[in-house]
């Protein structure tokens, strides 16, 4: 029989390879591709939790609209009187009185209240429209922040790359004695400084992708993007047309609605209260029975709800003044969106020039360096200065993402919602 042996640094590599082999297979079970950006607004105006929250809150409004719409109920009355009095001719004088009573809602009462839970409900609808568009703005504020810091991650990781290379030419140089040593030191340090700008670019991406899972309510933390938001270029609105209602307004609109709709209830709570009832009266223990009939109503002597409605009147002056608030807010948030977008487009353009001047200033760099023509302090600037080129580019886009996510919100629509 032959007999298998393993060396030790046989087991090492392979139970080395096994581990490694399931830390991918963690890595892999454990990250999550976050979907384009218009399919996940759909999914978390379904399933998030404020959303859901929200949608609740708007079947609760809808349930108490339909409440509104309901009949008082009648009540039945049971009256025993003459208990222990004496009988007459040998008769009980015992006498029992079964009476129904139906309360009546006269001069509009009830028109009134199904009138308030009915506005009731639109507002509710236009707050949840008022959270949707809100929502839809952060979410896609949220995903292009995560894009970007993505890509200052990148572009973090590429700057190492370029610092190891020039580490590696400075200490050939150093070696061939076209270089003092203090390259090499110099080299070295702008490798450490490039090391910990990536450490802080993978954090800042980290967070960023944390702060996209919770806003979605996503059970698992994303770890990358399927679709960009800061590449869209969609076309902006005429400045000069006046701006859509936008759902802060339409908000506010229908609060105003709401409380309008509750003055003519506290109006008419001085209207007396009528019921009518009707009955049957069983006298002694004999069959005889006689019926009976009555009408009951308030009487409004002390309390005709003058303050009530005084009140009432006050809460639709103040939701007055929100509305007309609001749409000041709006025409102001919606020219200062387009303006800034414009400008985004501006600073878009000029940061395209220069990364593309810095990529080719660094380039004819390192050609120089290599060659011991340019010194390296030269070529640490040159790459210090295609990196920012490169973040400022990042940064006007997301900056161009945040001005229409805001114009998107002033015009109350869903931010980016036919984005792919």
């Amino acid at each position: 029989m032959n007999q298998v042996t393993f060396s030790l640094p046989t087991i090492a590599r392979q139970a080395g390879a096994a581990a490694a082999l399931m830390l991918m297979a963690a890595a892999t079970v454990h990250a999550a591709e976050a979907p384009p950006y218009a399919d996940l607004l759909r999914q978390s105006l379904a399933f998030a939790p404020t959303m859901a929250a929200q949608a609740a809150t708007v079947r609760a409004a809808g349930a108490d609209a339909a409440q509104a719409r309901a009949w008082l109920n009648p009540r039945i009355d049971t009256v025993i009187e003459n208990l222990g009095a004496p009988a007459a001719d040998g008769s009980s004088q015992r006498q029992n009185t079964y009476t129904l009573s139906q309360p009546l809602e006269i001069g509009g009462k009830r028109g009134a209240r199904i009138a308030v839970g009915e506005r009731n409900f639109a507002a509710a609808q236009a707050r949840e429209r008022q959270i949707q568009v809100a929502y839809s703005a952060e979410l896609a504020v949220a995903y292009a922040s995560a894009e970007a810091m993505l890509a200052r991650k990148t572009l973090a990781s590429e700057n190492l790359g370029r610092a190891n290379d020039e580490l590696k030419a400075a200490r050939a140089l150093v070696e061939s004695g076209k270089e003092a040593s203090l390259r090499t030191a110099q080299a070295q340090a702008s490798v450490s400084a490039a090391q910990a700008a990536e450490a802080a670019a993978q954090n800042d991406a980290t967070q960023a992708l944390a702060r996209l899972s919770a806003i979605t309510g996503a059970t698992e933390p994303y770890t990358s993007l399927t679709s960009s938001l800061l590449s869209v270029k969609p076309s902006l609105p005429n400045q000069s047309l006046p701006a859509a209602d936008s759902s802060s307004v339409l908000a506010a609109e229908a609060e105003r609605n709401a409380l309008d709709a509750q003055v003519d209830v506290e109006r008419k709570r001085w209207i007396p209260d009528i019921a009518l009832s009707a009955g049957v009266r069983r006298y002694g223990w004999t069959n005889a029975s006689g019926y009976v009939v009555g009408v009951t109503a308030s009487i409004p002597l002390f309390d005709q709800n003058r303050y009530g409605v005084n009140a009432a009147v006050e809460r639709v002056s103040a939701a007055q003044a929100r509305l007309d608030n609001a749409r000041l807010e709006a025409v102001a948030a919606r020219r200062s969106a387009i303006s800034q977008a414009m400008a985004t487009d501006q600073q878009l353009a000029a940061a395209a020039v220069g990364e593309q001047a810095a990529s080719e200033a660094y380039r004819l760099g390192r050609i120089g360096y290599d060659s011991g023509k340019t010194p390296l302090v030269e070529l640490l600037a040159v790459r210090r200065a295609l990196v920012e080129a490169r973040q400022l580019t990042i940064d006007a886009r997301l900056a161009r993402v945040r001005a229409l996510a805001a114009m998107a919100q002033a015009d109350g629509r869903l931010a980016f919602e036919e984005a792919r």
